[in-house]
């Protein structure tokens, strides 16, 4: 059997498949997240181990006997997360998340101090990505920066603790800004950019090989031979690809999570920063990817519920009772709660409520949150197409994929057919036991098949143009906030 482990911002979770792909058995731990200041967004990475442990003790119990069978694993993290460690492999301070938005001076800086950046990195620099916020450590925390000799992205210290080795892969390394994401390899250049050397960054692999073997120490505290592998792993977003069959070029999916992301995979680099469009190294070899990112998407449903008191899934069932007449009037929202990426670029951006009345109840504002979430995908699949990429059709996965209404929103939005699989909720942490078995000798081929179809949504005709003109109502409302932010 194969064990992925997707260490993600919300929850931690885990999953078994056996020699056959099938699943064995699932597990989540949840996390929480620090915001200490505003703009701010840590973890405190103790918090993962302790949750992936707590993961593993009740996975080793639903398998009982069979526990042993494991034989690899494979690792899927939130990306971009600054893990800092000293001479002792001590934590110098809570990891800096991908949302975290402090260091927006930082990447002004770092665009200036190397402007071959786009076409090395392939991206833009924004707060969310690991350089500029060791640049933000090294000039608002000399103390700790002095101390840092391993700067590591949140899997891999989870690596680190598993096997005692520091090893990344390249697709995760790609969000850092100091990958030469066309070689696959550390950017020294990049590197001395921001007062660091490639003596502080972990080894590289593939996602698809070995990395290392479990420690004796962690092997028998779990349960397991010595012998297990580890593979490479890689970003959520790339392991998750792996978890619906996306290996190919034009393949494409929409994860709903904390976060919302359009991926599809290319076969060779190609870079559109000027869209804000990112462009990172697949978990495959010779193969990469292109994103468009929203740093808030199923969290803004889960942030609603929170204030008005109410569960998802009692919130989505009052929005599915909605008449065409009552969407096409509902309030607009900017699902902007932690700035933006793609397409703005814009860590100031916020969030709004526009066009309420008082016959504004919750269930119009549930549907305008989800509404402006999936505009907010809209985006990124326009300047996807505007950098010459063509999407025939989306697989969902995440959270969100456990909602069908929205799934259909999706579809008639986007105006492309949106894909659920059976166990498309699972993502990240069947894309990581994927690799597990990849790397432990099967084939790709064998390996990466696309998980049975559930259900396939087609865009809806008759709600083409009312959703035409609520997204161009939507865009321009952003523009208005701008100008008057200018």
């Amino acid at each position: 059997m194969y064990l992925g482990i997707d260490l993600g911002t919300s929850e931690v979770k885990a999953l078994v498949i056996n020699e056959q792909g099938d699943i064995v058995a699932t597990h989540s731990s949840p996390l929480t997240i620090s915001r200490p200041k505003p703009n701010w967004s840590e973890q405190d990475p103790q918090d993962w181990w302790i949750a992936t442990n707590e993961l593993i003790k009740s996975l080793r119990e639903k398998c009982a006997e069979h526990w042993t069978a494991i034989k690899a694993i494979g690792l899927s993290g939130q990306m971009h997360g600054a893990v800092l460690l000293d001479e002792q492999d001590d934590v110098i301070r809570p990891a800096i998340l991908w949302n975290d938005t402090r260091s927006y001076n930082e990447c002004i800086e770092l665009e200036a101090v190397a402007p071959d950046l786009h076409k090395i990195a392939g991206n833009l620099a924004m707060p969310g990505f690991t350089a500029p916020k060791l640049i933000w450590v090294r000039k608002n925390e000399p103390e700790n920066f002095a101390r840092v000799r391993t700067v590591l992205l949140p899997k891999d210290y989870l690596r680190l603790k598993m096997t005692g080795n520091k090893i990344s892969d390249v697709s995760d390394s790609a969000g850092t800004l100091w990958l030469d994401v066309a070689k696959r390899d550390w950017s020294d250049h990049l590197l001395e950019k921001c007062q660091l050397t490639r003596a502080h960054m972990p080894a590289l692999v593939e996602g698809c090989d070995v990395s290392a073997t479990l420690s004796a120490d962690i092997a028998q505290q779990w349960g397991l031979q010595p012998s297990v592998i580890v593979a490479g792993g890689g970003g959520d977003n790339a392991v998750s690809a792996i978890g619906v069959g996306a290996v190919n070029t034009g393949d494409a999916f929409i994860s709903l999570g904390t976060s919302g992301v359009l991926f599809v995979v290319n076969d060779q680099f190609r870079p559109a920063p000027e869209s804000a469009v990112h462009a990172f190294c697949h978990v495959l070899p010779q193969r990469w990817h292109q994103m468009s990112v929203m740093l808030s998407a199923a969290s803004c449903l889960k942030w609603f519920c929170r204030i008005v008191g109410t569960t998802e899934a009692e919130l989505l069932e009052e929005i599915s009772q909605l008449s065409e007449d009552d969407k096409v009037n509902a309030p607009l929202f900017l699902p902007y709660l932690s700035g933006e990426r793609t397409p703005h670029n814009d860590p100031l951006a916020t969030g709004m409520f526009h066009g309420m009345t008082h016959s504004t109840n919750r269930a119009l504002l549930g549907y305008a949150v989800i509404e402006g979430v999936s505009f907010g995908l809209a985006d990124g699949l326009r300047v996807l197409q505007d950098s010459g990429t063509y999407i025939e059709q989306c697989s969902l996965v995440g959270g969100g994929a456990r909602s069908f209404f929205w799934a259909q929103l999706l579809a008639d939005i986007l105006g492309i057919p949106t894909v659920i699989h059976k166990g498309g909720e699972t993502g990240g942490a069947l894309g990581a036991a994927r690799l597990a078995a990849i790397a432990s000798g099967k084939s790709e081929k064998e390996v990466c098949e696309k998980p049975e179809v559930y259900r396939i949504y087609q865009p809806t005709v008759a709600r083409k143009i009312p959703l035409s003109e609520r997204y161009n109502r939507f865009r321009a409302l952003y523009i208005n906030d701008l100008s008057l932010r200018s």
